[in-house]
């Protein structure tokens, strides 16, 4: 079913011959025990719309990790079933590598959304705290916010379209580079600003702002960890520590700045 709906060929046939891996094991498995299990809908559903949501190398290696346990079992298995053995070797090897020939564009340039969200979690982060302080007006700090991120947003794709393209030479590659980095930009901009915009406490919109911007950092480093096999809690923690250190230091910034000039709005 899955496969049907992958357009590009040759993606459509490392699915299949997963698909086909999987099938012989699962064949393996009922010749020993004798059992027919039939699919379980919900898992078939939930990885369906997340490989239609994130992506086909999450979904399909976020479903590999739910057979570690698995690998346990066919490792104790194999022992009386010297059959299991080549289970245990697929899953621990061949699969992987099938895995690992997915071409899919949004991890190509993974580095451009990186550089996007990182720049926008501490920037706008940053000026948010700053604003609040001096200012004390949700609506005022969610217009400055905006101009200020839409407008960093569009310098940012700029230089990651002349950045790439001074690498590159590619002029397609640059502009999707661009795109990718200022689509991330864009739609972080948008997510921290909107509780300014909806509550009038810009104290409490603030705190709600940043606990989406925590909530951002361990979404994406998740599936970073997932899709490309990298440690999640260090990346975690760092990114999250230095948003939440440059907010501090704005929002002491602001409050400096309120003191000295006494901005009243």
């Amino acid at each position: 079913m899955l496969s049907q709906t992958i357009r590009d060929p040759h993606n459509r046939d490392i699915l299949r011959q997963i698909s086909d891996e999987e099938q012989k094991h699962y064949q393996t498995l009922k010749g020993l025990t004798g059992q027919d299990v039939r699919p379980n809908r919900f898992r078939v559903v939930f990885f369906y719309v997340i490989i239609r949501l994130f992506g086909l190398t999450f979904g399909v290696k976020l479903l590999e990790k739910g057979e570690e346990n698995a690998v346990d079992v066919y490792s104790h298995l194999k022992v009386d079933h010297p059959q299991v053995a080549e289970l245990v070797q697929d899953e621990e090897s061949h699969e992987e590598r099938l895995i690992e020939m997915i071409d899919e564009e949004k991890l190509n340039y993974i580095g451009s959304i990186v550089l996007g969200l990182n720049d926008a979690l501490v920037e706008l982060t940053g000026a948010l705290a700053g604003f609040t302080f001096a200012f004390q007006n949700a609506r005022l700090i969610a217009v400055t916010g905006l101009i200020t991120g839409i407008s960093a947003s569009l310098s940012m794709a700029s230089s990651e379209y002349l950045s790439t393209i001074q690498e590159t030479g590619d002029r397609d590659r640059s502009l999707k580079s661009a795109l990718y980095t200022g689509l991330a930009y864009v739609l972080t901009v948008v997510v921290l600003i909107l509780p300014f915009l909806l509550l009038a406490n810009p104290f409490i919109s603030l705190s709600i702002s940043l606990v989406a911007a925590v909530l951002i950092i361990f979404i994406f480093n998740y599936y970073i960890s997932v899709a490309k096999d990298t440690p999640f809690r260090r990346r975690f923690l760092e990114m999250t520590l230095i948003s939440l250190g440059v907010s501090g230091i704005s929002f002491l910034i602001g409050m400096l700045v309120k003191t000295v000039f006494g901005i009243e709005v």
